[in-house]
């Protein structure tokens, strides 16, 4: 194959996927991957992809993911807030899956409150945040220990989850959008993550406003998957966030929005009080067909009945939230 044929071929690839390792492309083409690599550098140079992490991705749009240290000081009060909200959605003696994150670490600390549950995890994190909770079991994923962010992954994480049926499963990532859903920069742990999912009836999404329109090299949750997005309010500024807001829950996703300063942030307040969710317009599928329409929570805690919205002009359904 001439080397004009091989990166059309390449290009193809990589606008119909988003993003492909070295290592795919390399099968594809039948050729070696140090010529890959020399490639996608031709094709990098003329602008029509870049390199990201041992593979190629579309040009533009596409964040690196940060070490833990960052993450764990990025957007602190949000997270809080987000973690509050979705531990008020989990019941006494549910069974559910918590995947790797700084956002589910929080998560995890509030859920140590909640007695009889039962939480299947791959992250040391989240399992020590547990390991002392009263009434809660939690099982470990096999697997192989990703420092970076302290999880098991690989193979043995996503047979030990084979066979495993749990009411929930939260998840957080490195980027969220309408297009491609979640997303992250390792492959290994986006595998991990859809297996997490492929366990779950229903799939919880938190993520602050940072990452909403936000894309990274590989998908774990497509939209039509996610049943819940669980995040903050962007402020007035981020049209990004806003306007992808808008678009997930035009494509059925149940919005969330929890406030930073809501009176049920605090870390002291039991989960399930002073929490609001806020529906925008659309309807979950839910596997087993259509799902009920958007809900919010109550000032109790419980889940009652929400109206969708109309056309309304996206700006100011969002400006409604916040004075909601």
């Amino acid at each position: 194959m001439f080397a004009a044929e091989r990166r059309q071929l390449i290009l193809e690839m990589v606008r119909a996927n988003g993003a492909v390792s070295l290592r795919e492309l390399a099968r594809v083409v039948q050729t070696s991957e140090v010529t890959v690599r020399r490639d996608v550098r031709a094709l990098e140079a003329e602008g029509l992809l870049d390199r990201r992490h041992g593979g190629a991705v579309l040009p533009g749009g596409f964040t690196r993911e940060s070490g833990f240290p960052q993450k764990s000081l990025s957007a602190t009060a949000e997270k809080t807030a987000i973690a509050d909200l979705a531990a008020s959605l989990v019941e006494e003696g549910e069974a559910i899956v918590v995947g790797a994150g700084t956002t589910t670490q929080e998560l995890a600390r509030r859920l140590a409150r909640i007695p009889g549950l039962t939480v299947v995890t791959n992250s040391l994190l989240v399992a020590q945040a547990l390991a002392h909770a009263n009434r809660v079991e939690v099982v470990m994923t096999g697997g192989t220990l990703r420092g970076s962010n302290y999880a098991l992954v690989g193979s043995g994480a996503e047979q030990s989850l084979q066979g495993l049926r749990v009411s929930r499963a939260f998840l957080s990532g490195s980027g969220l959008t309408a297009e491609r859903g979640l997303s992250t920069s390792n492959m290994l742990s986006a595998s991990v993550d859809r297996a997490l999912v492929q366990a779950a009836a229903e799939v919880v999404v938190l993520a602050d406003h940072t990452k909403l329109g936000a894309d990274t090299m590989f998908q774990t949750v497509p939209t039509d998957v996610i049943t819940r997005l669980v995040t903050d309010e962007p402020p007035p500024h981020d049209d990004r966030a806003a306007t992808e807001l808008q678009a997930l829950a035009d494509q059925g996703v149940q919005i969330a929005i929890a406030g930073s300063g809501d009176p049920g942030s605090d870390a002291d307040t039991a989960p399930g009080r002073s929490r609001r969710e806020v529906p925008l317009p659309g309807q979950r599928r839910t596997r087993g067909g259509a799902g009920p329409g958007p809900t919010r929570l109550s000032a109790a805690g419980g889940l009652e009945p929400g109206a969708g919205s109309g056309a309304i002009e996206r700006r100011a359904r969002v400006a409604d939230l916040r004075r909601r």
